[in-house]
């Protein structure tokens, strides 16, 4: 791996990890459909020029139906629910909930397109499992004003990820990175905009929840995307998704940096578990 191709894994990771703290910080003024309408929305604006000079609205048109899909499932709702459980969650918290994300890929792609699984990977999806269990065990809290539909809300959404991911594979193979990103995000935007119309907010909004969110749209979609294909086209999908292991990292840093978010020994733990089973599951690490 080229010097830059290592920092521009490290840039990805910490924009990806610091979506989570945008969330935290915009998520109470906007609330969440109004705010996943933006973050769809802007990133959409930010790479449509980018399509449209490489030529790619002619395949997102031709491809409308499958896209429409992957912006349901990989943006509109597991972002919608991102930002529903950063209302009571850290960011250290969600980061590591959205590690699972591979797990849940092969897990999807085994039960679906009957992809195989060694016996290496099936037992990096259970340790995979048993982190998330042990990273949500003291919050799932149903009472009045408790953490638990939150908490189910962050260990869902990878859940359309790997979905999204298959049916990506099953019905977009061949499609260009970017266009199906492109499209994605104008879907996703599409599909959430009489809801955010109806749910924008009717007090004034801060200028730091501005800020942060054109921020988790610009900078932590837009500009991500754009630097996550061209990982996948230098070092490999395989390479580009280790970045997966660093996420967690900069989401807990952040949120303990900024806004003095304890790293509890569950969170801590659970990040462990998991990101180990997700090396199995990746076949990352493999039987010497």
């Amino acid at each position: 791996m080229r010097r830059q191709d290592l920092w521009e894994l490290l840039f990805l990771a910490a924009v990806w990890g610091g979506s989570f703290l945008f969330m935290r910080i915009a998520v109470p003024e906007f609330g969440p459909i109004a705010l996943i309408e933006q973050r769809v929305g802007l990133a959409a604006l930010f790479l449509l020029p980018a399509a449209a000079w490489r030529g790619k609205l002619p395949v997102i048109r031709r491809h409308w139906k499958a896209i429409l899909v992957v912006g349901v499932l990989n943006a509109a709702l597991p972002f919608l629910l991102y930002a529903y459980a950063a209302q009571s969650l850290g960011a250290g918290f969600l980061s590591v909930a959205n590690a699972v994300t591979p797990v849940w890929g092969a897990v999807i792609g085994w039960l679906w397109l009957k992809d195989k699984l060694p016996w290496t990977r099936s037992v990096g999806l259970l340790m995979g499992f048993v982190g998330i269990i042990v990273l949500v065990w003291d919050r799932l809290d149903f009472q009045a004003g408790g953490t638990g539909p939150a908490v189910l809300a962050a260990i869902s959404a990878p859940i359309f990820y790997g979905v999204a991911a298959n049916w990506t594979k099953r019905y977009l193979t061949g499609v260009d990175a970017l266009a199906n990103a492109t499209g994605s995000m104008i879907a996703a935007s599409l599909v959430l905009l009489p809801l955010a119309i109806s749910a924008w907010p009717t007090h004034p909004v801060s200028f730091e929840a501005w800020r942060a969110t054109v921020l988790l749209a610009v900078v932590c979609t837009g500009a991500a995307y754009i630097v996550f294909f061209k990982l996948i086209a230098n070092i490999g999908p395989t390479a580009a998704v280790s970045v997966t292991f660093l996420v967690p990292v900069f989401g807990m840093l952040w949120g303990a940096w900024f806004l003095d978010e304890a790293i509890t020994a569950s969170i801590a733990m659970g990040a462990g578990i998991i990101l180990a089973g997700t090396a199995l599951a990746l076949g990352l690490v493999k039987r010497v």
